[in-house]
């Protein structure tokens, strides 16, 4: 997710003044740079347990965990935590610059593009070892519809495809085409009756359990069980297709308006935090009660958005989750979650570990080398492209 890897902070640091007419404008890149709404940097570290709990989901047996094997069982959950997310810091760093007429909407969606796409297409590269199961698993039509379409970030329109070649990247669909449509939201007035605010919030939320509460009583798919491990078209639809989840982003935009006006320091912060996360693992823990269609996503949004408030504030846990390691492996996590699925398979194949004689150790040493791998490829695949495709768009303005 861009999100679901989202960068907390605005922009890149403004580089070294040298040139006398860099000079002469040093007063007014400090109002900007004094402009620029806080790091929020206990949001980045729960990011990290968030692609963490994914690669579990994803590679583990939740029993291995004890008590928090209803949070790794329910890693699908991570997901809609990371959409919500986007929201929230998209409109925590934009929204005022949307508001006062300062966003450039081309500008904005070459920032996301770049921000995007390089870990995208190394994804997609490392996914080539699946093409031969991809054409075996599709007909000659929809396999070429794939290879068309996941390049451009559109396979998650198309449920049969939406996890071709690289099984998380589907959510790429939906944060493209959500990125589309933030320059609209953005400008989205600032809350001036809280209670109005979190009525209309409480709409949103409660139109996302629609989708959900009709395939449950209509049962398209004719499935008996429906859990994480099943499989039908419009079960499908609902879980990786972009239009579902439109308002978990949605949600988030409204999130950042009503944090502008929560106190940073409030008492109120502290008590949302402590809420969602409890809440969050009392339902977890209670999920094979509730239908998994609705679990899926909507249902757990207002949960996700007091965990959000909570750690955007100053207490206790904005301290323990703005903890620097945590914060460190979280910026990698838009890596980690797109990179981890494929990457996995391919470490697994080539038998490294056995080679090294590390093979007794798994599967932890392949979650430490999931990290490893997500950090090497911020630091020396993502920032890197980033910078030389912005230089690039800036060279052809």
């Amino acid at each position: 997710m861009q999100v679901i890897g989202n960068q907390i902070s605005t922009a890149l640091p403004l580089p070294a003044m040298k040139t006398a007419r860099q000079a002469a404008t040093a007063p007014e890149q400090a109002q900007i740079t004094a402009e620029r709404p806080a790091r929020l940097n206990a949001l980045t570290g729960l990011r990290c347990f968030a692609a963490l709990n994914i690669v579990f989901f994803h590679y583990s047996n939740p029993n291995w965990f004890g008590p928090l094997a209803p949070v790794i069982n329910a890693g699908y959950a991570s997901v809609s935590f990371f959409i919500l997310l986007s929201g929230f810091v998209l409109a925590y760093n934009y929204s005022g610059k949307a508001r006062a007429g300062k966003l450039d909407k081309r500008r904005f969606w070459e920032a996301r593009f770049t921000r995007l796409y390089p870990i995208y297409i190394l994804s997609l590269l490392i996914s080539i070892q699946v093409l031969p199961l991809e054409y075996r698993a599709h007909t000659h039509g929809m396999f070429w519809t794939g290879m068309a379409l996941t390049p451009l970030l559109l396979q998650g329109w198309v449920p049969q495809i939406a996890t071709f070649l690289n099984t998380p990247a589907w959510t790429m669909s939906a944060e493209a085409f959500f990125y589309f449509l933030f320059p609209w939201m953005a400008r989205w007035k600032r809350p001036q009756h809280v209670g109005w605010h979190v009525s209309k919030m409480a709409g949103v939320w409660l139109l996302s359990l629609i989708p959900g509460t009709l395939y449950v009583l209509y049962h398209p798919d004719g499935l008996a069980k429906i859990d994480r491990y099943s499989w039908g078209f419009w079960l499908n639809a609902l879980k990786f297709t972009p239009l579902p989840h439109l308002a978990s982003f949605i949600f988030g935009v409204m999130l950042a308006g009503l944090d502008e006006v929560i106190g940073r320091a409030s008492r109120l912060r502290t008590l949302l935090g402590a809420f969602g996360f409890g809440s969050l693992y009392l339902l977890l823990s209670h999920a094979y009660l509730l239908p998994y269609a609705l679990i899926h996503d909507g249902m757990l949004m207002p949960i996700f958005g007091c965990m959000v408030l909570g750690l955007a504030g100053e207490n206790f846990l904005s301290t323990l989750f703005g903890w620097a390691p945590l914060v460190f492996v979280g910026e990698a996590s838009y890596c980690m979650y797109l990179l981890h699925f494929n990457m996995w398979h391919l470490v697994h194949e080539s038998n490294i570990l056995v080679w090294l004689h590390l093979k007794q150790f798994d599967p932890w040493i392949s979650y430490a080398l999931m990290v490893v791998i997500a950090v090497m490829a911020l630091h020396f695949v993502e920032k890197p492209a980033q910078k030389r495709l912005r230089s690039l768009i800036a060279a052809l303005h």
